[in-house]
């Protein structure tokens, strides 16, 4: 993961980004944001691993991406490919708490969240 996406980063503009995109991305690509986040946040995680983490999430952040997110359907593609490629880097450190925590702020933000998603996703992590 390049690090040049790192300086886009911060927990505000993760939150706003997820806040204004979240119905259109839809629950995959906001799960796949959380997982990272949670494990960024766990102490237990290296600082190698939290670098990828936050060169993943500043590209998620970043206003301006290969693939322009407005754009119906494939908008996202390219912010899914990133965070699932940086998840699949780290995928030591997705614990069952940091699931737990990413599903519960999901279901908050969506309601009804359809699991098989998340486990499809968790399918191509490991």
């Amino acid at each position: 993961m390049d690090n040049k996406y790192s300086k886009y980063y911060s927990e505000n503009g993760l939150w706003e980004k997820i806040k204004s995109v979240s119905k259109s991305a839809g629950s995959k690509v906001v799960y796949a944001a959380l997982l990272l986040f949670y494990a960024m946040k766990d102490k237990s995680v290296p600082i190698k691993t939290k670098l990828t983490i936050v060169a993943a999430l500043g590209y998620f952040i970043l206003p301006t991406d290969a693939i322009f997110d407005l754009t119906p359907l494939i908008g996202y593609s390219d912010d899914f490919g990133v965070l699932l490629f940086a998840l699949s880097q780290i995928s030591a450190s997705i614990t069952p708490e940091v699931k737990e925590k990413a599903v519960r702020k999901l279901k908050d933000w969506f309601g009804d969240i359809d699991e098989n998603e998340l486990l499809e996703l968790e399918d191509k992590i490991s």
